[in-house]
């Protein structure tokens, strides 16, 4: 089916921004993200346009590979947004997604936090892509790109981060699990979100329990 042509103006404007993106947060995670978006609209009611130009946008610059830095990425889709002239109401909802969206931002204290159903389907959307099968490759795929070891017994996860610990953690990709991998089936927000989250749930202890046989010379 043919896309809205905003829908599509976004698409294009995406991938060349992303062309050179290290691969668990390149175009293929924004197209994977989504299509489970509009995916789950199928079982939930929300802004159909909203959830996918957030979908769509929500990665435009990560803070991750801009030094920290959370105001670029809602900056480069309200610029974008405005260049097509998408109305300020449709703008700020997207903007507000992009802002509070990351698992990092759960870890926040404040008490009152920006939420809407919208929200609540593109985060529930990029937590699934964040575990089962491509969970675990994008961990290992991120690992290797900052130059992580995959295991170390000597260091256990960190279970109570605080967001600012949580950015700068440079533990083993196994410990990601345990500090965010595995937390993510009980923070989704719909229905339609948590039913899609329990095989790729089981699918990552399945994975812990081999890792760890392999790893230990067990039989």
């Amino acid at each position: 089916m043919k896309e809205d042509p905003l829908v599509q103006d976004t698409i294009n404007f995406v991938k060349e921004e992303l062309q050179d993106a290290e691969g668990g947060h390149d175009w293929f995670h924004i197209e994977r993200v989504f299509n489970t978006s509009k995916l789950l609209l199928k079982h939930e009611q929300a802004d159909a346009l909203v959830v996918q130009l957030a979908a769509l946008l929500h990665d435009i610059a990560d803070p991750k590979f801009h030094g920290g830095d959370e105001s670029i990425g809602p900056k480069t889709a309200e610029t974008f947004l405005t260049s097509k002239s998408v109305d300020a109401e449709t703008i700020h909802h997207v903007v507000n997604i992009i802002k509070h969206m990351s698992f990092k931002n759960s870890l926040e204290t404040e008490t009152e936090k920006f939420t809407s159903k919208e929200l609540q389907i593109v985060q529930d959307a990029d937590r699934l892509d964040a575990i089962g099968a491509i969970g675990i490759a994008r961990a290992f795929n991120y690992g290797g790109f900052k130059n992580r070891e995959l295991h170390n017994p000597t260091i256990p996860p960190n279970l109570n981060m605080t967001k600012e610990e949580y950015k700068k953690s440079k533990g083993p990709t196994i410990n990601h699990f345990y500090e965010k991998l595995l937390l993510l089936k009980e923070k989704m927000n719909t229905a339609s979100g948590k039913k899609l989250a329990g095989e790729r749930h089981q699918f990552m202890l399945d994975y812990l329990h081999q890792f760890y046989k392999e790893w230990n010379g067990d039989e």
